[in-house]
């Protein structure tokens, strides 16, 4: 992982001196020191390995948390019948959290889609002329309310005003505050996995010139027992409508035709087959000893991915899996029967489940739900989680802003409205304490957004004025992720320890999720279980029997620059649009290996920044 740490600074390094980054023949000019309204539409993201990076290849860290109601029967986020969204979108940039992810149901993209939008019975708005809370939400009259699709609108230009990113999240098929009980992402209220489908590529389709709305987590928590069959989630190598895997990938590349700038986030299922008799099959009866099922929290099981990983034809640059992980107050796992520690926890759940995926590079990973009471073993798990996730960057969102989550509770512990003042927000200080030593900040305190343009609130910097600064950060316990930061690139960085062959692996079979949700009147529990070349950086050029070689130039245009190290590691992702000739692959091939890999990417980037020779940089 250290590969992705120096393309990182290689490049704020060449930023800074020449102006320019060279990408696959266009340059991008840098930032000016002048920060305009957010309209460029310039802070897409895109996958290397098991990290994140800008369009710059600086590597950024998303840490956010989540805000129901677009799934539930308000069509709404909640709470917006006692606050007003300026004040709350101003005070969640002003303590850091850099992005959303937004709960939503299918049904309510079908009403979108078809031009008849669900109306909104969550929202207090300027119904009276003295009561000021929402007034964007109202028709011209001042009273009359929008309907959904205008209030989500209205929201992500909002998020764009105050530097905060989004992704939604298809909770379910169907509008229901508990739908996330529901194993799939068809079968409800006419929703068929086309239909599933076509209304992410339209919602794709309408925000692909608007990047305030970054990323799309598929379905929240695919699940089900095995034994269930084809009720249940699986993951393998069928075209059965229920597996998920299949199903992710043909939804990957649905929206990727539209939107090839879009992160898509795949969460795992909750149980796969173990092996453990040879003849199992999903769908057989558990058995009390020797179960054929391995189980996992919803959403968080990702064995399955090392055999069947997910590989769209547009290539593996915009995939970031997305597992969710709770603790002992969500439902007492077998994991958590001893005096667990980190280990213990990698050992018996974690590293095989998901852990695996950044530890040995594969993809990024962000854990979209996380939380939970700020007591006993509970609060233990979630410092030793959190503490994980600063030191290997890991994305996450954390479960939940809202107050009605009853399995978790929320950041929030109450919000009022008094027209005059505004709102007021009563926040949960402890959970936020322990929370925001997870958020992205500098070493001096600031918190960093992702957008290039706009500040991330009071207390916050832009992503531009971040790499202009040369300031380290917590990205990885402050020793990665700007060009002021010191790598000692000859060090390989702490991996997480795999299980031990001879280590008792704890199975379950028992499963549950996050939230609980309730409406204004009902609560209803949601319980689960660019550049330029100098002499000095020309590489040497030399002759074999397959023509001339010069090390490095991967994209044949006679020099060795950044250009080309993005053009290796876009290749190795498999992404569809690095294309590399026979030659080129020859020039690149500067690790000497049977293929391209990302240790090539390292050595040209090496070269680049004078840490090895001309001699040093051939094979």
């Amino acid at each position: 992982m250290r590969n992705k740490n120096l393309l990182s600074l290689c490049l704020a390094a060449l930023v800074a001196a020449t102006g320019t980054v060279g990408f696959t023949g266009s340059s991008l000019k840098a930032p000016s020191a002048v920060y305009a309204a957010d309209d460029m539409n310039d802070d897409w993201l895109h996958c290397e390995g098991s990290r994140i990076f800008d369009k710059d290849g600086n590597e950024v860290w998303l840490t956010g948390a989540n805000w129901f109601g677009f799934n539930c029967s308000e069509n709404c986020v909640h709470y917006l019948w006692s606050a007003d969204i300026d004040d709350v979108l101003k005070e969640v940039a002003d303590r850091g959290i850099n992005i959303i992810r937004f709960p939503i149901a299918t049904e309510l993209l079908v009403s979108w889609k078809a031009g008849t939008p669900n109306p909104v019975s969550s929202v207090s708005a300027n119904a009276d002329p003295a009561f000021t809370i929402n007034p964007d939400f109202c028709e011209a009259d001042g009273k009359t309310l929008k309907n959904s699709m205008e209030i989500f609108d209205i929201i992500m230009g909002k998020l764009k005003k105050y530097g905060i990113k989004a992704f939604i999240d298809i909770h379910s098929p169907h509008t229901d505050n508990s739908g996330h009980n529901y194993n799939l992402w068809y079968g409800k209220a006419g929703v068929t996995t086309d239909v599933w489908i076509d209304t992410l590529v339209w919602l794709a389709d309408k925000y692909k010139n608007d990047d305030t709305l970054l990323a799309y987590d598929l379905k929240n928590e695919p699940h089900g027992k095995g034994q269930e069959g084809e009720a249940a989630a699986k993951w393998d190598g069928s075209t059965d409508e229920n597996n998920w895997a299949y199903a992710a990938t043909k939804c990957a590349d649905a929206i990727l035709d539209v939107n090839p700038n879009a992160l898509i986030l795949i969460e795992g299922v909750e149980q796969s087959l173990s092996g453990a008799k040879e003849g199992d099959y999903w769908g057989i009866a558990d058995r009390r000893d020797n179960s054929p099922y391995i189980g996992a929290w919803w959403g968080g099981n990702f064995r399955g991915a090392r055999e069947y990983p997910i590989k769209p034809k547009h290539g593996t640059s915009q995939i970031v899996y997305s597992p969710h992980d709770y603790g002992p107050s969500v439902y007492a796992q077998t994991w958590f029967d001893k005096d667990f520690t980190e280990q213990t926890l990698l050992d018996d759940y974690w590293y095989d489940t998901w852990a695996y995926i950044n530890a040995e590079d594969i993809a990024p990973e962000l854990i979209g739900e996380w939380g939970g009471h700020m007591e006993g073993d509970n609060l233990k798990w979630m410092k030793l989680l959190r503490d994980y996730m600063i030191k290997h960057h890991i994305n996450h969102t954390f479960w939940c802003l809202n107050t009605n989550s009853g399995d978790t509770g929320g950041l929030w512990d109450g919000l009022g409205f008094q027209a005059g003042s505004g709102t007021t927000i009563k926040w949960n200080e402890p959970k936020y304490e322990l929370f925001e030593e997870a958020l992205w900040q500098t070493a001096s305190g600031k918190y960093i957004g992702l957008d290039h343009q706009v500040a991330l609130g009071k207390n916050g910097v832009s992503l531009s004025e971040y790499y202009a600064s040369g300031e380290s950060s917590n990205l990885d316990g402050g020793s990665k992720g700007s060009k002021g930061n010191k790598i000692d690139i000859n060090q390989p960085e702490t991996q997480p320890t795999k299980p031990s062959s001879d280590t008792t692996k704890e199975t379950t079979t028992t499963t549950t999720s996050s939230s609980s949700v309730s409406t204004t009147t009902t609560t209803t529990s949601e319980t689960k279980p660019t550049t330029t070349t100098s002499p000095s950086t020309q590489s040497e050029t030399t002759t074999s029997k397959t023509g001339q070689i010069k090390w490095g130039d991967a994209n044949e245009d006679g020099k060795v620059d950044v250009s080309d190290a993005v053009l290796v590691s876009r290749f190795v992702a498999e992404d569809a649009g690095a294309q590399i000739t026979e030659n080129g692959k020859l020039n690149a091939n500067v690790a000497g290996g049977a293929s391209l890999t990302s240790d090539c990417t390292l050595k040209i980037l090496r070269y680049i920044a004078k840490l090895i020779t001309d001699a040093e940089l051939a094979p």
